[in-house]
């Protein structure tokens, strides 16, 4: 049958939920849904579901697929005409790869892709910063601590407006001294993320406060029952160590009970490679393309 296409809408989130959950693999940041919604605009994002599965098809820049999401291990990838169809995907997890590669045989060329790796490190690391690998990321953190005057809370919808004021400040800066179509297609997923704080199940995040004005914010979603997502993370660079501390103190405060945290791909910029490598990584959630011949 023909996938029916549709735009990814917060009313069908719970059905998605039990597609992500089904998953045999731990899924990629790429795959948790206040990244699909929060980015369905720019790339033109549409669902499908069939069979319990989730189809996801991205229009722009140009029509391609990204793995489907669903308990793989249970379909009939061989006799599935919808792969047939689709024919190109991309950001597909090594699981995925492995059960296409024994149903397709020669018939499916499967490539790795670096850039598109997620970073998962150790929670229990990243709260304490103990040791060498660290020891940057500690002095950082302790002069914040030494020099300012500052309030933690966790974040809440009714915070949510101060949040969208500090996001346009900082985009307003960066766009100013370095512009971007990148760091423009951010700041819309973060605006939509945003504005639907208190609609997409499970968000949390937290928020910096000095002199009440909030200097930093972060926001995240549980990827699974030991593994959550950190999706945006900014800060008010005129404070230094501001980075290090909304990074130690939500991970301290907020998500203590997670063993792994996501800090998503570095798209192959030099500069955030080596910054998402400093933090010393546990392992990678590695991503390929597929393409069938």
């Amino acid at each position: 049958m023909t996938l029916d296409f549709e735009p990814i809408r917060l009313q069908r989130q719970q059905e998605y939920h039990q597609c992500l959950d089904s998953c045999p693999q731990l899924m990629t940041s790429d795959f948790s849904f206040a990244n699909i919604y929060g980015w369905a605009e720019h790339y033109g994002l549409e669902w499908a579901f069939h069979n319990g599965l989730c189809f996801i098809r991205q229009t722009r820049p140009e029509t391609v697929f990204w793995a489907p999401v669903g308990p793989w291990e249970r379909y009939e990838w061989k006799d599935c005409k919808a792969m047939r169809e689709s024919r190109a995907f991309i950001r597909v997890p090594e699981a995925l790869t492995r059960m296409w590669s024994i149903a397709y045989g020669n018939a499916i060329l499967i490539e790795e892709n670096r850039d598109h790796w997620d970073y998962v490190y150790a929670v229990e690391e990243l709260i304490a910063l103990k040791g060498k690998p660290f020891h940057k990321k500690k002095n950082l953190l302790n002069q914040f601590l030494k020099t300012y005057e500052y309030d933690y809370e966790t974040m809440r919808p009714e915070c949510v407006e101060e949040v969208l004021e500090m996001q346009d400040e900082w985009y307003k800066w960066y766009e100013e001294n370095d512009p971007s179509e990148a760091l423009t297609a951010e700041n819309r997923a973060i605006t939509r993320v945003l504005h639907n704080f208190d609609q997409i199940a499970g968000l949390t995040g937290a928020t910096l406060r000095v002199d009440g004005k909030v200097i930093a914010y972060t926001v995240a979603e549980p990827l699974c029952e030991d593994s959550l997502v950190i999706h945006f993370e900014k800060g008010d660079i005129r404070h230094k160590g501001v980075y290090q501390a909304i990074n130690q103190m939500f991970l301290q405060n907020d998500a203590a009970m997670y063993t792994n945290v996501n800090r998503e791909q570095d798209l192959g910029d030099p500069g955030l490679r080596k910054a998402k490598m400093s933090y010393n990584p546990s392992f990678f959630l590695k991503k390929f393309n597929a393409t069938l011949l």
